[in-house]
């Protein structure tokens, strides 16, 4: 098993930057492709973006491209996701997501992770 843990969320104000984090654990980290969703209330869950395992390629939603970036440290065993120009409709809760053997390739459809964190929240004020 592998475990997933976000830090780092939090109330920001529209126009401002949060950096969320997620710890991984039990698993060789650099072996997963890693991607991250989200979910706001009454929505369905969503893809934000995604990296291959040595964080050469990445792959981001229409909605936050220019304004997000992934990223890993497969030393510290870390995905991060930089949020800049935040927004009210960023509000959501966060959530990292790993698959195993990925080789080259990212992954947008949740279906194709196997492991995922708790979730962190972060909410957008206007």
């Amino acid at each position: 098993q592998m475990q997933l843990v976000e830090s780092g969320g939090g109330l920001v104000q529209a126009g401002g930057s949060l950096r969320i984090s997620c710890a991984a654990s039990g698993r060789i980290f650099s072996s997963y492709a890693m991607g991250w969703f989200r979910r706001a209330p009454g929505k369905e869950r969503e893809f934000v973006a995604a990296i291959t395992r040595i964080g050469i390629k990445t792959d981001y939603a229409d909605s936050v491209k220019g304004r997000f970036t992934i990223s890993r440290d497969n030393a510290e065993n870390t995905l991060y996701l930089q949020m800049n120009s935040l927004k009210p409709e960023d509000t959501a809760v966060y959530y990292c997501a790993a698959r195993f053997g990925a080789g080259s390739t990212y992954y947008s459809n949740p279906n194709d992770y196997h492991y995922w964190g708790q979730g962190t929240q972060v909410t957008v004020s206007s």
